[in-house]
């Protein structure tokens, strides 16, 4: 980029930067931003299509979870990248509606498209787009319903809701018990519910039937040896994140042995700092150890015969969840342990699940510690199940905290829709477009709905909105029946908080992206020498992949 100045050029921005302004670069970040909300829009519902994603090493994901395809995607424009952040709010914030909320907000920018195209300015439909969504979060806390905690029926239509589509339909009742149940066993008094308490396990073998619930903690190990006791009653766990073995010096220190002997006594030597290590662990009255670090081989020896279980390598997530359930410390140094700090559990056992061992730490100090076994057939079913259970397992969570459902089935967006035109009529002058314009682009949920089912999506618009002027608030969409039915009798119901944030973040990123007029983006850097081009082995990152991902490009 060159300023002309008295016949002298002066070069302000590096060479090789580009710059982009104005219409043209309002026009390429929407079309960005519409080409990731349109690449997950076929997802949206109960009758949404799947994505098979390939990674560069040629790892296979498939999913319909919104926040999960555009994770896998090798995204590069930073206005898609924005989309992309606004599904992982969803997911971080209420786990559940991340397509929704890409969708919408792809919506709203096409909307906003055609609003430009009439010389509307970008900050009156800013300015538009954020009335609209403080009304429409107003308006959801009207429409929302009120709920006990302890109403386990409607607790269970909340996660079936958030499984259906998801590759669990199948047991989904099953699925949705264990939900409900694992909410409710970790639930604080005050309603909050703190998912960490729940652990979800996946193993592949069996069917779907045979997930189950166990009240404790799994630890997918074994033992460290196989004269340790299989089974431990009245357990008393000792913690420790420090390595059982023998230490080596800090410093550099150099050893020198002239004799056999002085080998053989030096080798004594570290055996017996070894085995002084284990009695430490005995003389503590420990007869469990969970080891987030290594055990020496000689130790393990020492420790069966002392008749202590033990495991290494334990997951720091893990470890954490073993001191919640057991009422133990984690113990960074050897010389620390003590049996002030030991955990307790009733009962520490291997078992054989699919054919491999897990231990199982149940009858816990702490009630509050769940854990999920989800099977199934395949590794890519039973990943897929894991996240439609990690989503009903956040919903169903943040309505026992707030204890407000709105009915599903795209009836909320077509309210939303409705009372937002009544709005945008009382607020008048240009805004009054902007609102109008974030009205009809909240159709686009029902819509996509009806579409994905294979029905016409404006016959059912039309009959959804004739439901709704009558004051049937609660009429959406049966993509089964394939007609307008009321969701809360039909049991088709969402969290509100799943509504409030996607709208609320889809018109935040919408309205940043509309107030960008200039991109400057600096020259990429250069590829190292010896690389090829496209990453390691010349596989061009997922564009390399024939027919794959390459097709979109942002």
């Amino acid at each position: 980029m060159a300023q002309q100045l008295g016949g002298q050029p002066i070069l302000i921005l590096k060479e090789g930067s580009s710059r982009t302004r104005g219409r043209d670069a309002q026009g390429m970040n929407i079309t960005a931003a519409k080409a990731v909300a349109s690449a997950v829009r076929t997802t949206l519902g109960p009758k949404g299509m799947d994505k098979m994603l390939v990674d560069t090493i040629g790892d296979v994901v498939i999913t319909n979870d919104g926040v999960t395809i555009l994770k896998e995607m090798d995204i590069e424009h930073p206005a898609a990248k924005m989309m992309v952040e606004i599904a992982k709010t969803q997911d971080d914030e209420v786990g559940d509606g991340t397509t929704s909320a890409v969708v919408i907000a792809g919506e709203l920018l096409k909307r906003a498209e055609d609003l430009l195209e009439q010389d509307v300015h970008p900050t009156v439909i800013a300015q538009g787009y954020r009335q609209a969504a403080e009304k429409a979060q107003e308006i959801l806390k009207g429409i929302a319903v009120t709920i006990k905690a302890t109403d386990s029926a409607m607790l269970r239509k909340i996660a079936e809701t958030a499984m259906t589509g998801k590759g669990a339909e199948a047991s989904k009742e099953k699925l949705c018990e264990l939900v409900v149940k694992a909410v409710m066993m970790v639930a604080d008094e005050d309603g909050t519910v703190d998912k960490d308490n729940i652990k979800v396990e996946k193993k592949v073998g069996g069917s779907i039937d045979n997930s189950e619930i166990v009240e404790g903690v799994l630890i997918d190990k074994e033992r460290v040896h196989p004269a340790m006791p299989k089974k431990v009653k009245d357990a008393k766990i000792l913690l420790l994140n420090a390595a059982v073995e023998f230490k080596k010096t800090e410093v550099d220190a150099e050893i020198n042995i002239t004799s056999p002997d002085q080998l053989q006594a030096f080798l004594d030597e570290e055996e017996r700092m070894i085995k002084g290590i284990v009695d430490k662990i005995v003389d503590s009255g420990a007869n469990v150890l969970f080891c987030q670090k290594g055990i020496d081989d000689i130790a393990q020896h020492y420790l069966a015969k002392a008749g202590v279980f033990a495991i290494r390598r334990v997951k720091k997530s893990d470890m954490e969840k073993l001191a919640r359930a057991t009422g133990g410390s984690l113990i960074s140094s050897i010389d620390a342990i003590s049996g002030e700090e030991l955990g307790y559990a009733g009962l520490v056992e291997e078992k054989k699940v699919s054919g491999e061992e897990m231990v199982f730490v149940v009858e816990c100090r702490n009630p509050k510690a769940v854990s999920l076994i989800v099977r199934g057939g395949t590794e890519h079913v039973v990943d897929e199940i894991e996240r439609a259970v990690e989503d009903a397992l956040r919903v169903v969570g943040v309505v026992f905290e707030d204890k407000k459902l709105v009915a599903g089935g795209g009836s909320p967006e077509i309210e939303l829709s409705l009372r937002l035109r009544e709005y945008a009529a009382s607020v008048g002058g240009r805004a009054q477009l902007a609102i109008e314009a974030f009205a009809n682009a909240l159709e686009i949920i029902p819509r996509t709905l009806a579409e994905n089912a294979g029905l016409d999506p404006i016959d059912m618009l039309v009959e959804l909105r004739a439901a709704h002027e009558k004051g049937k608030k609660t009429v959406g969409l049966n993509v089964f029946e394939g007609k307008s039915e009321d969701m809360l009798k039909t049991g088709v119901v969402e969290p509100l908080r799943v509504k409030t944030q996607a709208i609320a973040s889809a018109a935040e990123a919408a309205v940043m992206i509309l107030r960008i007029d200039d991109v400057i983006a600096a020259s990429k850097s250069a590829v190292p020498e010896g690389m090829p081009p496209g990453g390691p082995g010349g596989m061009g990152g997922m564009g390399g992949m024939p027919g794959g991902m390459g097709g979109m490009e942002f």
